[in-house]
């Protein structure tokens, strides 16, 4: 569920294709390390990002409440 949520088609995707200024997602796996994973989500600036997380708060609320059970732990790792 996991690979298929997060992934190049998932529902993270569908959802941030509906602002222009989202650039991509990379969904990386560590080969070592059973279910560790990194998602990379770009965008054209960190304010293009927040100003999407504002206007589609509802349905990003939703998406998370449905793959909360994909997730033993989530932290933010940084941006560029």
């Amino acid at each position: 569920m996991f690979e298929q949520a997060y992934g190049p088609e998932g529902e993270w995707v569908q959802l941030f294709r509906r602002d222009a200024r989202y650039c991509g997602t990379r969904l990386l796996r560590d080969v070592s390390r059973e279910r560790v994973y990194v998602t990379m989500d770009m965008w054209k600036s960190r304010g293009a990002y927040e100003e999407f997380r504002k206007k589609y708060a509802k349905e990003y609320a939703e998406i998370d409440r449905i793959c909360e059970g994909c997730t033993a732990s989530e932290r933010h790792i940084g941006e560029a």
